[in-house]
């Protein structure tokens, strides 16, 4: 997992989109429109990035009276921890990029 961690964050050009779409569903569950407005995305983007998290397994969703929610897999769950260090560091290199 943590090779597709890499992979998923580290070595696309938008895995910084989805690292920063990932860590706030790791606080709570959301939907797109919230996520949209919360983390300031467009909504066709922050779609797109949701469907490759799901297609990857990365996240899961649940289907309600209001739509999709999002929220990490139990495979993600107990790979969080490395999420957390491959962000760190994805974050440390992006500021030095900026």
């Amino acid at each position: 997992m943590k090779g597709l961690l890499w992979q998923m964050f580290a070595g696309t050009l938008g895995g910084y989109t989805r690292g920063y779409i990932l860590k706030s569903i790791s606080d709570k569950p959301y939907c797109a429109d919230q996520l949209t407005d919360d983390l300031n995305l467009d909504y066709e983007t922050t779609r797109r990035h949701l469907y490759i998290l799901v297609e990857n397994g990365i996240i899961t969703t649940k289907e309600d009276k209001f739509g999709k929610t999002y929220c990490i897999s139990k495979d993600m769950e107990s790979n969080l921890n490395d999420f957390n260090q491959i962000w760190e560091k994805i974050q440390r290199e992006h500021v030095f990029r900026s």
